[in-house]
């Protein structure tokens, strides 16, 4: 099978020939029809995380059972699934095991989350991720209905944490992007530009930078929480008397996500109560070179928001 991979830090992925493999027990193995191409790939194309070579990357993925091993009884061939990423020994899925940038994939039954009829596959793959990992953000804040939120930085995951927020009973969804068109967007779905001066209760962090989380950690109203999303090691400097104690504000680091949660996010999108084809700006075909561009162009900072690689 032909799989796009990760073959040397810092370098352009490339196009592998693969040899293809059956299900063991209690495994499945999945046509992939779709994968999100998350700004996590390019860190890792970097050289963050120190991923191994060659590594197959990706890990917003959907498709349709192909093939299942002995003792799978959950899970029938032609079932429309996505499949959360964590491995049952904590390996991630598109790291530290072979992802989605690819044809097939086998995995444990037990990783398949059943993708409803009327949620295109497009849309599940993304929320095995993105949306996942916001949604997870909000929970461990516990996000109150009237809370207001600021999202820090409107990508991927910023689209997903608007329409979470909104459902979930925000009060008010603030926006911050160094990309105007990303900023009106946000606008033009509910959410207000943050300003000098605006204080609220939950601030996600998809930025990564140490300058603008401490910000935000000091317009927190008292008992905020900052939650830190972002892959980086950019340092945040605050008084923690000033900025944290006297004010009872938190912050809390957020990592990957639950199955349980998954599956909330498919009942959610199947009732319409989110629409995470908002966050897909485009597609592109299983190519090197496509995928290599995206990348390239999440790197520079870019006006496009989620793009899926589609199978037919």
């Amino acid at each position: 099978m032909r799989a796009i991979q990760y073959i040397a830090k810092a370098a352009p992925l490339e196009e592998q020939s693969v040899a293809d493999a059956a299900p063991a027990a209690g495994e499945i193995a999945i046509d992939i029809r779709a994968c999100g191409i998350c700004h996590s790939d390019g860190h890792y194309r970097a050289g963050f995380g120190n991923v191994a070579a060659p590594r197959t990357l990706g890990h917003e993925i959907a498709g349709v059972v192909a093939a299942a091993g002995d003792g799978v009884r959950d899970v029938r061939i032609g079932d429309r699934v996505g499949i959360h990423y964590l491995m049952p020994s904590g390996e991630m899925i598109g790291k530290e095991r072979d992802g989605g940038y690819a044809d097939w994939i086998i995995v444990p039954a037990a990783n398949a989350v059943p993708v409803p009829d009327n949620v295109p596959l497009e849309h599940a793959a993304v929320m095995m991720c993105s949306t996942a990992t916001a949604y997870h953000a909000l929970r461990l804040a516990a996000l109150q209905a009237g809370e207001s939120v600021a999202i820090l930085g409107f990508g991927g995951l910023g689209v997903s944490a608007l329409e979470l927020s909104l459902a979930l009973g925000a009060g008010r969804v603030f926006a911050l992007d160094r990309v105007e068109e990303k900023l009106a967007l946000a606008e033009s779905r509910g959410a207000s530009r943050m300003r000098a001066g605006d204080e609220f209760d939950v601030a996600l962090d998809f930025i990564g930078s140490g300058e603008v989380n401490a910000a935000a950690l000091r317009a927190l109203k008292p008992g905020g929480r900052l939650m830190i999303v972002a892959l980086s090691e950019s340092k945040i400097d605050f008084n923690p008397y000033r900025d944290l104690l006297a004010k009872e504000r938190r912050i809390i680091g957020c990592s990957d996500h639950t199955r349980d949660e998954l599956l909330d996010l498919m009942r959610l999108a199947s009732a319409g109560r989110i629409d995470i084809g908002r966050a897909i700006s485009g597609t592109v075909p299983l190519d090197a070179g496509a995928i290599n561009a995206v990348l390239d162009d999440l790197d520079r900072g870019t006006a496009k928001l989620r793009t899926v690689i589609v199978r037919k």
